[in-house]
């Protein structure tokens, strides 16, 4: 998993190469017309289909894992008991019946046939229609109560703290690490103007400013981003999860730190030195949370609920992507613009610093096997 996830890695540097090439294309257009490039980021955004389209086509004709399909077979005897357990035994009801009949005196038992001959054909279609009506409404019910157990069964299992810290671990790490993730990328622009890089699009030519702004994304995520990620690749069954996370999320709370209170004094005194510190800072989120992230809620949880755990956790995630870029970015010009920015990669470091605590309720998942992890052996 953190392989797959590190070729986000790739995928940032491929968006800057797209994105140069699409300029290159319309270089005399954008010239003669700067909104041309309304037809650059449009094209852009659509080569970004195409790798998503390749991945749900392999994605799906690729075989489930061993453990996947044992928990739907699983499931699917489960709901075989449920159904036949659900039916109404009228054949036995039937046969007791007529023993019950056979036990009364011969005398006894002409008489009341004499009595009931009339009524026989009616009390047999009428047990034969309530049972036909019966078996009908439980056929049509039988997959609902399956689903009300399995909701049962997600709520007992997180109803127990020792499971419910799990889930709340994955989803907090995962929040606090995108926070600071997309929030800290606020400072690219800074990082591409010292390296110089950057331009303004409206006063120099249009071509010029973006291409270089894509070749400055380029040294940012060669520099830092995509080593991190492959340093987690070729460390995680070493080092361990949970070791990776807590020396990442300490890592990056220190540099937020050093970062946020001394913001202008180290863009004063060395470009060089704020573009060391930002490099490692990228370095640290993927050699550290942003991959861990992604990877430990995938081995934690049992085969039943990995996908939804998963998803909530992933979820949380996106919420704190949310509020970095729609609620704290809003604050960066407040006082000036980009004066609040040093406040706000102390926030980061304030974020960081809880991820590194909720870490420490989520086990290490190196070498297990998923029962040893959850507990669970059936």
């Amino acid at each position: 998993m953190s392989a797959v996830f590190a070729c986000q890695g790739f995928g940032n540097l491929a968006a800057s190469i797209v994105a140069i090439v699409v300029l290159a294309c319309f270089k005399s257009a954008i010239r003669e017309d700067v909104f041309m490039l309304d037809y650059v980021w449009r094209i852009c955004l659509g080569f970004g289909a195409i790798p998503g389209g390749i991945t749900l086509y392999w994605r799906l004709t690729m075989p489930e894992s061993k453990s996947f399909q044992a928990e739907a077979n699983k499931r699917a005897a489960a709901g075989a008991d449920a159904e036949a357990g659900a039916l109404p035994d009228t054949e036995n009801e039937m046969l007791l019946t007529k023993n019950n009949n056979i036990q009364t005196p011969l005398d006894e038992q002409l008489a009341e046939s004499s009595r009931n001959a009339s009524n026989l054909g009616a009390l047999v279609n009428e047990k034969y229609a309530g049972s036909i009506n019966h078996t009908a409404e439980n056929t049509d019910a039988t997959e609902q109560p399956i689903k009300t157990a399995r909701l049962e069964t997600f709520g007992q299992y997180f109803g127990q703290w020792k499971n419910m810290k799990v889930l709340l671990g994955t989803s907090l790490a995962w929040f606090v690490v995108d926070v600071a993730f997309y929030g800290i990328n606020l400072n690219s622009s800074v990082v591409i103007s010292a390296i110089g890089f950057s331009g303004d699009v409206q006063s120099g030519d249009p071509y010029d400013v973006l291409t270089r702004n894509c070749l400055g994304n380029i040294i940012i995520n060669v520099l830092g981003s995509v080593p991190g990620y492959w340093i987690s690749v070729f460390t995680i069954e070493k080092l361990g999860r949970k070791w990776i996370q807590l020396m990442g999320f300490a890592a990056l709370t220190v540099l937020y730190v050093v970062i946020g209170f001394a913001y202008h004094k180290i863009l004063d005194a060395s470009n060089v030195a704020f573009i060391v510190l930002f490099t490692l800072a990228q370095l640290f989120q993927n050699f550290g949370p942003n991959v861990t992230c992604f990877v430990w809620p995938g081995e934690v949880f049992p085969t039943r609920f990995k996908a939804t755990a998963h998803g909530i956790s992933a979820a949380s995630g996106k919420l704190g992507a949310i509020v970095a870029q729609a609620g704290l970015m809003t604050l960066k010009d407040r006082g000036g613009p980009n004066e609040f920015i040093p406040h706000l990669i102390e926030i980061f470091a304030l974020f960081t610093l809880v991820g590194f605590f909720v870490t420490f309720w989520i086990p290490e998942s190196k070498g297990k096997t998923i029962e040893e992890i959850t507990g669970e052996t059936d």
